[in-house]
């Protein structure tokens, strides 16, 4: 009997959304790509930075690995319906489809600005709709097919700020996940959620200079008190929950969520 290699990925046409990474940085998707075009996928990877997306381009193509890229907005119903149909004209399918896109804002009931509310639904929900949506058909076709949906713990508990738009959106995108995984249960296709925690990234970054006085290692500091293994994770985490979700060892796992947080979640608040 010929051994096969654990959670392979090979012949397999990925699509993923904010694929790219910043120079020398690793985003989820970025480091999402990274892996499964190790374990054998060709890459299709849509992202609005064009630098951030070659960056990914670049790093798979010296590993020996293939990606293609496509420039465009994951919220507008126009970019996703033409990324889809231009991969499908490249290799006739997409076996795995990743909505990894997502980006939090700070929002409180009282005196929301509609325009963040809706533009926080657009950004974290409206656009797995979208890709869901515009890949179901071939999946149908094919008898066969996988979604990952990346969510959030803010989907399931408040997480000491306020994010209203966020933390809706990303519940939202759990209950879209398990009502289509059970509707196209029936088509071959599974649907299944990774819920990261508190992780470091680059938006991390961001996020130190936006509500943390610019103060990047006590800004660190302080998220990585949160987390009761004492640090947050790496985008690779991410990258291995998905990378099993979306591979056949997890033939049996559809409608459910994998959480990925360090035990955040299962910590008493504070």
């Amino acid at each position: 009997m010929t051994p096969t290699t654990p959670f392979s990925l090979r012949g397999k046409i990925a699509a993923i959304t904010g694929f790219g990474s910043p120079e020398e940085e690793l985003t989820n998707g970025g480091a999402i790509a990274r892996l499964f075009a190790r374990q054998g996928a060709v890459i299709e990877g849509l992202d609005i930075s064009t630098e951030d997306a070659r960056n990914t381009v670049n790093a798979i193509a010296a590993e020996g690995g293939q990606a293609f890229f496509t420039s465009g907005d994951v919220t507008v119903e126009t970019d996703i319906d033409s990324w889809i149909k231009a991969v499908l004209r490249r290799h006739e399918r997409i076996d795995i489809l990743i909505n990894n896109v997502g980006q939090s804002e700070r929002l409180a009931p009282l005196n929301a600005d509609t325009e963040i509310w809706r533009a926080q639904l657009a950004l974290n929900l409206d656009s797995a709709f979208y890709c869901t949506r515009a890949v179901i058909p071939t999946m149908i076709h094919a008898g066969k097919g996988v979604i990952v949906n990346i969510s959030s713990v803010a989907a399931i508990r408040y997480l000491g700020k306020p994010q209203i738009g966020y933390n809706a959106a990303k519940a939202a995108l759990q209950q879209l996940t398990k009502t289509s995984a059970v509707l196209h249960a029936k088509d071959g296709i599974r649907m299944n959620c990774v819920v990261p925690g508190l992780m470091n990234t680059p938006m991390v970054k961001h996020m130190a200079k936006k509500y943390g006085d610019g103060d990047y290692d006590s800004y660190v500091a302080k998220r990585n008190r949160q987390v009761p293994v004492g640090y947050m994770g790496k985008p690779e985490d991410v990258a291995h929950a998905a990378l099993y979700l979306a591979s056949d060892e997890a033939a049996y796992v559809t409608g459910t969520e994998l959480i990925v947080d360090g035990g955040v979640t299962a910590k008493i608040p504070e």
